[in-house]
């Protein structure tokens, strides 16, 4: 059974944290701690939003605080899928729930910083102020594997860049979502129904 309510407690969590603060290293900070307690568990993402598809990656919008101070995204990752080297203009956490992801760094001149892995609940950051330019790939050969994404703004309506591997020329983009629905977090019904 989906634990839905884990998801509904991050977010009330992460909007306590931009209510009382808006210091970027309180919020990396205090984020990856409230991302680490939702990705140290697997038992609460919908199936809809962690299907993979042989198109490309996918981008789920889960959660969109209503005052676009922060929005919560699904990552899935299909076997040798990753995204151009892009930057993010704002604050972001990427905790890692299933499989590997490889993350390819870039100085903001698009030089070759170096790779790290991400494996299930590790946490990153990224962000202008502590290096926000990098490419992300699924590490493993024969399954998807599934990141959550937590970025200061509406990522999926954030005027972005994408850069040119070979001449590092950027281009203006928005990413927007891979689906038009939400998860319904508030229908607390078989909650009640079930009394727990």
């Amino acid at each position: 059974m989906i634990k839905l309510e884990r998801l509904r407690t991050y977010i009330g969590g992460m909007t306590e944290l931009v209510t009382s603060s808006d210091s970027e290293p309180v919020l990396l900070d205090e984020g990856a701690r409230l991302l680490a307690d939702l990705v140290r568990h697997d038992d609460w993402l919908p199936k809809p939003f962690a299907a993979a598809s042989g198109e490309g990656y996918r981008q789920y919008l889960l959660h969109c605080d209503p005052l676009e101070r922060f929005s919560v995204v699904s990552f899935v990752w299909g076997p040798g899928q990753h995204t151009p080297i892009h930057d993010h203009t704002v604050w972001g956490l990427i905790g890692m729930l299933r499989g590997r992801e490889r993350c390819e760094e870039y100085s903001d001149d698009v030089d070759p910083r170096g790779e790290h892995l991400l494996a299930p609940g590790e946490i990153d950051r990224v962000s202008p102020t502590i290096g926000d330019v990098h490419r992300v790939s699924n590490a493993l050969e024969n399954e998807a594997s599934i990141s959550i994404h937590v970025y200061g703004g509406n990522i999926g309506a954030v005027s972005r860049h994408v850069y040119d591997a070979g001449t590092r020329a950027p281009s203006a983009f928005i990413s927007g979502y891979s689906r038009d629905v939400v998860p319904n977090l508030w229908d607390r019904s078989t909650e009640t129904r079930t009394g727990r």
